[in-house]
């Protein structure tokens, strides 16, 4: 499948490397608003065509599949042009500012009959599975509480640190704690006890968020654009725990006897990069004419959008106008 690239930034470069080894993929364009930046992105990814502007790509017949990698201030104005012009569209986390402009894209492409996505990739990776099936065999007995982590040191990043572009933790780096809760622990959530601090410019630098589920389990989460964490989701159950390192991409699940014992490590799959799942899984689906994929349906999205909707009118975020309306 053909697939154009909207914007050249480092996510674009990462997704680009992974392409170029997956078969089933055709590098054809890549779009930035310099159109050298677009030039020098194609020569150096082996992409076939360089465009100047999205609107140069998005006007090529050719091109199949857009993937968005710009800031999530812009994701929402980007989708609309890629429907307007009649594109599949695989976008990057967070999907959009709010639930009301995912709820309009995805109005949008049911009417237009095209495939949207949210590429938060560890909800297509393998890893996944093979988590929820350890969970299933209790193979730390009854678990009830979870705690999952996600930091960074990222003030050096403009999308992070400005609100215009809706910056802080929580769309960025924070979406990952929350869909590992919501992936592993599911979404019958009673509650959500939540706190975060903010930065001078009016974003969460660091947060904390407790999930109440109804039967009596929770979820302890953290994120944060200070300082590197050790990034783990750990499972607490009756005969152990299970640790899962790095939840922003399952490298090994350790399983832990109640004396601190390792007593079994799996092993995740080898990959490219993590990326080639939510491609592979959104190329599958526009060939049999879905118009969401079952890794991420539309109804997780507006889930999480929700979520962080409310946890930032709980922490009296608010983004600029000019980002927050449809």
């Amino acid at each position: 499948m053909k697939i154009g690239i909207l914007g050249a930034g480092r996510i674009a470069v990462t997704l680009a490397e992974t392409m170029n080894k997956m078969p089933e993929v055709e590098c054809y364009g890549v779009a930035s608003r310099d159109l050298e930046k677009a030039k020098v992105f194609a020569k150096e990814h082996g992409f076939q065509h360089a465009f100047g502007s999205y609107e140069g790509m998005l006007a090529d017949e050719e091109v199949e599949l857009i993937y968005i990698a710009t800031p999530h201030s812009h994701h929402y104005r980007h989708m609309k042009m890629c429907l307007d012009a009649g594109k599949h569209i695989l976008c990057e986390k967070s999907f959009t500012v709010n639930e009301k402009q995912a709820e309009e894209i995805f109005r949008i492409a049911k009417e237009k009959k095209l495939l949207v996505t949210e590429a938060i990739w560890t909800r297509y990776m393998p890893s996944r599975k093979i988590i929820n099936d350890l969970l299933d065999e209790k193979v730390v007995g009854d678990v009830r509480k979870m705690t999952a982590n996600l930091n960074y040191p990222l003030l050096d990043k403009e999308r992070i640190v400005k609100p215009e572009l809706a910056g802080g933790a929580l769309l960025d780096v924070g979406i990952y704690p929350l869909n590992f809760a919501y992936m592993h622990f599911g979404d019958k959530v009673d509650r959500i006890v939540s706190a975060a601090q903010m930065t001078e410019a009016g974003v969460d630098g660091e947060n904390g968020m407790i999930l109440l589920y109804e039967d009596g389990r929770m979820a302890v989460l953290n994120s944060g654009i200070h300082g590197k964490s050790d990034s783990e989701g750990v499972f607490y159950g009756t005969f152990g725990c299970m640790v899962v390192e790095n939840i922003n991409n399952p490298e090994s699940i350790k399983i832990y006897n109640t004396d601190r014992i390792l007593i079994r490590e799996i092993e995740v799959p080898e990959q490219i990069s993590g990326y080639e799942y939510e491609i592979t899984e959104t190329i599958s689906c526009i060939k049999e004419g879905k118009l969401e994929c079952p890794s991420m349906p539309h109804a997780e999205t507006l889930k999480m959008m929700q979520v962080m909707d409310n946890l930032r009118a709980d922490w009296k975020m608010k983004y600029p106008d000019e980002i927050e309306v449809l």
